[in-house]
C-alpha cells in the first residue's frame, strides 16, 4: 500500500508530465495549424451570417486572453525548471573545479618528491661509484621508480587536462542554457 507522500508525488509527477506535453504541443507545428484553423473559422462565421461579428470578437478575445494566461504559467514553469537545472550544473562545475585543484596539489607534491628522489639518486651515484654490482642494481631500480613516477605524473597531468576540458564544456553548456 502506498503512503500519502508517495501518492502525492505520483500525482505531482503526472501533472508535470501533462504540463510538459502541453508545453511541447503548444510549441509544435500541429498547434500552429490548429490555431490558424480556429482563427480562420472564427472570422468566417460572421461572413456566413452564423454569428454576429461583435460576438465573435468577444468570444475570440476571451479565449485568447485565457490562453495567454495559461501560456504565461507554462512559460514560468519552464523557466523555473531550467533554473533548477542550471543550479545543478553550477554545483557540478564547482565540485569538478575543487577536484581539479586537489589533483593539481597532489601533482605538485609528487613533482617535489620526484625531484627529491632524483637528487638523492644523484648523490648516491656520486658517493658510491665504487660499490659492487648490488648497489648499482639498487640505483637502477631507483631510477626505474623515478621513471615510473614520472609516467604516473604525466598520466595525472593528462587526466587534469581532460577534467579541464570537461569543465570548459560544462561552462559552455551552462552559458547556453542561461541564454
Amino acid at each position: 500500500m502506498k503512503t500519502k507522500e508517495e501518492e502525492h508525488k505520483e500525482k505531482i509527477d503526472f501533472l508535470v508530465r501533462v504540463t510538459d506535453g502541453v508545453m511541447w504541443w503548444i510549441g509544435s507545428i500541429p498547434s500552429l495549424i490548429v490555431h490558424s484553423i480556429v482563427f480562420i473559422t472564427a472570422f468566417l462565421l460572421p461572413l456566413f451570417g452564423l454569428v454576429a461579428f461583435d460576438k465573435m470578437l468577444l468570444v475570440l478575445t476571451t479565449v485568447l486572453s485565457l490562453e495567454a494566461i495559461y501560456l504565461a504559467i507554462f512559460i514560468q514553469m519552464s523557466v523555473n525548471r531550467s533554473q533548477e537545472h542550471i543550479e545543478d550544473l553550477k554545483d557540478d562545475v564547482n565540485e569538478i573545479q575543487e577536484d581539479i585543484e586537489d589533483i593539481q596539489e597532489d601533482i605538485e607534491e609528487i613533482s617535489e618528491d620526484i625531484d627529491d628522489i632524483q637528487e638523492d639518486i644523484e648523490d648516491i651515484a656520486e658517493e658510491e661509484e665504487d660499490e659492487d654490482h648490488n648497489e648499482r642494481a639498487k640505483n637502477v631500480m631507483l631510477k626505474s621508480n623515478v621513471a615510473t613516477n614520472k609516467s604516473q605524473l604525466n598520466n595525472l597531468k593528462g587526466k587534469i587536462s581532460e577534467l579541464e576540458n570537461l569543465l570548459a564544456e560544462l561552462k559552455k553548456e551552462d552559458k547556453k542554457e542561461t541564454l
